[in-house]
């Protein structure tokens, strides 16, 4: 059992899942830290209540992602010994700094948040939620160092077989770093939009069903109540407000992940042409963007030719627009570079024994291209269709509520799995287009020659593939059993609105024995 294969599958895995948290983590925080100073400055009640309501949709969150995020950093010693002795220099300062500094910004503060509701002063309360929210930022831009080294050595210096850093402020002003930050940052609130406006929908749906808002001739909105808290007019204003920020966070998100991915596009193309030309299935030059590819995109033969791949549907020079900014450019194709990189890097791993069973054997430049290529189109798919829901949604409720049509409402619920699922497309497009690369060369001069490594040299040579298949099926198990975890207490506190956020809105009221608002099983019952 080959344990480069079983490592790579078991590194993927955890990351793409802890991933699923991070952006909801760091835009949520965003979003909740925006409710809680309008809150500040308005004194609204509404905005209380939304705060707190998506407190602990936001805690929830945040638990998950640290329990997942916690294995990412043993995998470096448990089955990546080999990187982290080739990068540990480097790669070690930004994560060091990130549990140092960030990490600690985000705990000890989200900590006095939770417990600071109605102990310390509401403006020092408020404080404590931007150090928190702050903290989330700077950890992923701290993380986004290391993995932008990975990209793009820059900052450092070959020497005694491994990459020694000279310059930390070279590496953490990264041109790739600079220019993946705001696209996650962006990608996390296209996350949190879309989370708001599904949510919201749901709940004034849920009113226009239970028969409390109503319309008039006109179709605007008459709002109603039921004599409780839990269903007043404040109510409405919560999932109406929470509605269009949502929908108007989600198409700003969406138009800037477009804007810095093509400055990504750009930079790519220079430094990681191979990543490019693989995403479009391009095997031959050309300026034309590929929408539509035929052919067995799985079976090309990597080291020499991919001529049985061939663009059906093309936008003429949209691809060259993409990469230099021009439409008549012509971008390197797979044919091109594989001979470029074959004489700049080898034709075959050198005959070294920490390649193992690999050493020797030919190097295939092109990574697995159905990956790249589909990973690239879900990306963009994934984020289009969170943006036109948002867009449709924000037109279908300009008058303060949301249609009756129940399909409509499931269609919001989809919706906020859009940009998930962009999220983890260009994640995955990201690091396996990398390939087969953990370090990835630089073809430019403004990185640094001869500094790279080949994924089969990073795996450690110590351990065996079986011992890495048992954790891989152990932490899927765990994994999944988290993701349980979480759906369950996210639709439960998801579904009780308002009240399960602020079960004191009706603590006096009367209420019959199924009130999830008097669960003695609450387990955020800690909270606030």
């Amino acid at each position: 059992m080959d344990p480069l294969e079983v490592a790579r599958w078991q590194f993927g895995i955890t990351t793409v899942y802890h991933f699923l948290m991070v952006p909801l983590t760091i835009g949520l925080g965003i979003v909740l830290v925006s409710m809680q100073t309008m809150w500040h400055r308005t004194g609204k009640e509404h905005y209380l209540r939304m705060t707190k309501f998506w407190g602990k949709i936001f805690l929830i969150n945040f638990i998950m992602g640290v329990a997942t995020g916690i294995v990412q950093e043993f995998q470096f010693g448990m089955a990546w010994s080999e990187y982290s002795r080739f990068v540990g220099d480097v790669f070690g300062a930004p994560l060091a700094m990130e549990a140092l500094i960030a990490f600690f910004l985000e705990s000890v503060f989200l900590g006095i948040w939770i417990f600071g509701w109605g102990r310390i002063s509401p403006r020092l309360h408020l404080a404590t939620l931007w150090a928190a929210v702050i903290g989330s930022v700077v950890s992923a831009y701290f993380i986004l160092a290391a993995n932008a080294f990975m990209q793009h050595p820059v900052g450092i210096e070959y020497a005694d077989g491994r990459a020694q850093m000279i310059d930390i402020w070279a590496v953490l002003t990264n041109p790739t770093l600079l220019v993946h930050f705001p696209h996650t940052i962006f990608g996390a609130l296209a996350v949190a939009g879309s989370m708001l406006f599904g949510v919201a929908w749901y709940h004034l749906w849920k009113r226009r069903k239970d028969g409390i808002d109503s319309l008039n001739t006109n179709g605007e909105v008459i709002i109603g109540a039921t004599g409780s808290k839990a269903r007043d007019g404040i109510d409405h204003t919560v999932w109406r407000t929470s509605f269009r920020w949502g929908g108007w966070i989600a198409l700003g998100a969406f138009l800037g992940t477009a804007f810095t991915g093509h400055a990504q596009a750009q930079m790519m193309i220079e430094q990681q042409p191979m990543k490019m030309a693989a995403a479009e299935a391009a095997c031959h030059d050309g300026t034309g963007f590929s929408v539509l590819t035929v052919g067995d995109i799985s079976n090309t033969d990597g080291a020499t030719t991919c001529d049985d791949v061939v663009g059906v549907f093309e936008i003429p020079g949209l691809l060259s627009y993409l990469a230099y900014g021009d439409f008549n450019t012509d971008v390197p194709g797979v044919n091109t570079l594989i001979p470029i990189y074959e004489e700049n890097f080898g034709t075959h791993l050198p005959d070294d024994p920490m390649y193992g069973e690999r050493a020797g054997s030919e190097i295939e430049y092109l990574p697995v291209m159905e990956v790249t290529y589909w990973g690239f189109r879900l990306m963009i798919t994934f984020g289009g269709l969170a943006a036109l829901a948002a867009a449709i949604g924000l037109f279908l409720g300009r008058k303060g509520t949301v249609p009756q049509t129940p399909w409509l409402m499931h269609a919001a619920w989809l919706s906020i799995l859009a940009p998930f699922g962009a999220n983890a497309a260009g994640w995955i497009f990201t690091e396996m287009g990398r390939q087969p690369f953990t370090v990835a060369p630089n073809p430019d001069p403004t990185g640094v020659d001869q500094v790279w490594q080949f994924t089969a040299a990073a795996v450690s040579p110590g351990v065996d593939g079986r011992e890495i298949l048992f954790s891989l099926i152990v932490l899927t198990l765990v994994y999944a059993v988290l993701l349980v975890v979480e759906v369950v207490l996210l639709v439960r506190y998801i579904r009780g609105g308002v009240p399960a956020g602020m079960p004191e809105l009706t603590a006096d009221e009367e209420n019959d024995g199924d009130d999830q608002n008097k669960d003695s099983s609450d387990v955020l019952s800690f909270a606030y």
